[in-house]
């Protein structure tokens, strides 16, 4: 099968290459010699990928840190079930499906992938492949940011960093469609997609006073460094800063702060299609290529607006 393989950390996204790679083996998943139990086989027919993943530790080493290389990153996946593995349940050959792979194992800039089942969670059949590709991590991220660690409720005001890019979007429809006031940031230029997005109030961070904000009872944080310990400062009594960048430096004198990593789920992913088929959330999708042409997708000689999806299969 063709996938996208990475083998030199240092080289980042440039040293990204489409290589042929052996497909998955149904037949040996299956059996009681196969791997994990409760594992799938998916053809892929969409594929996101996370900008800053090849920085992280797992796309290079196993759970047990046995160096992995040649690895295959992309871990946001849509595609049809072609496989099960022993002791699946849950899922059918032939079904449609979307959510995230395991960090530490190959991923999905490939033909094939090999998931486990309860990652991943039905694809309704109006929504396109690419559309569930493109939401499987930023809508993950934004619901736990926003729910299951923020604890946002309704009538709560929340100051989404990032609010035009494809997780802060995301997070910005969510936190409306819950009752909050939603204040969102980034550049002068991205203002009024934030607005489109559903943002009450924008703030531009590099003329604006962040501090004029005020108050807010939830800061969804996808920036860290200076902007996040500025935005301390903001948080209510009891209000909570969460941030995907890893742990915080400073946290609220009256509140909490919490950073964490996102994890498949599929009732969340199941809540986030109807609400994709409802059109109550869209997706911010920059970029559609090919996997032929993955590698100059993911070094663009422009700034991309959205996040970049790989369509596998026509």
């Amino acid at each position: 099968m063709k996938a996208i393989v990475v083998t030199d950390r240092a080289a980042g996204t440039a040293g990204m290459t489409l290589a042929e790679r052996p497909d998955p083996d149904a037949a040996w998943l299956a059996s009681l010699e196969g791997a994990s139990y409760g594992d799938v086989i998916v053809e892929v027919h969409a594929s996101g990928f996370t900008g800053d993943e090849l920085e992280w530790p797992s796309t290079w080493i196993d759970r047990l840190g046995h160096d992995r290389r040649p690895s295959i990153p992309g871990h946001e996946v849509a595609g049809v079930v072609t496989a099960l593995g022993y002791g699946t349940t849950g899922l059918s050959v032939g079904q449609r499906v979307f959510g995230l792979t395991d960090w530490t194992r190959d991923g999905t800039l490939a033909e094939y992938t090999v998931v486990e089942a309860r990652n991943l969670a039905p694809l309704p059949g109006d929504v396109d492949f690419t559309v569930g590709a493109g939401v499987a991590m930023t809508g993950l991220t934004a619901w736990q940011g926003l729910f299951d660690h923020g604890c946002l409720r309704p009538g709560q005001t929340v100051l989404v960093h990032g609010a035009a890019g494809a997780v802060g979007s995301m997070a910005v429809q969510l936190a409306r469609e819950a009752g909050a006031h939603v204040i969102g940031t980034g550049r002068a230029a991205s203002r009024q997609t934030a607005l489109d997005f559903g943002a009450q109030d924008f703030l531009d961070l590099e003329n604006d006073s962040l501090e004029d904000v005020g108050g807010v009872d939830l800061v969804f944080d996808v920036l860290g460094g200076d902007v996040q310990k500025r935005s301390v400062g903001l948080v209510r009594a009891g209000g909570t800063l969460v941030t995907v960048t890893g742990p915080a430096e400073a946290r609220p004198s009256e509140g909490r702060t919490v950073d964490f990593v996102v994890v498949s789920d599929r009732a969340q992913l199941g809540e986030i299609a109807q609400r994709v088929r409802d059109g109550r959330v869209r997706t911010n999708i920059g970029t559609i290529a090919a996997l032929d042409d993955a590698v100059a997708a993911f070094n663009p000689t422009e700034r991309v607006k959205g996040k970049t999806i790989i369509r596998v299969r026509p």
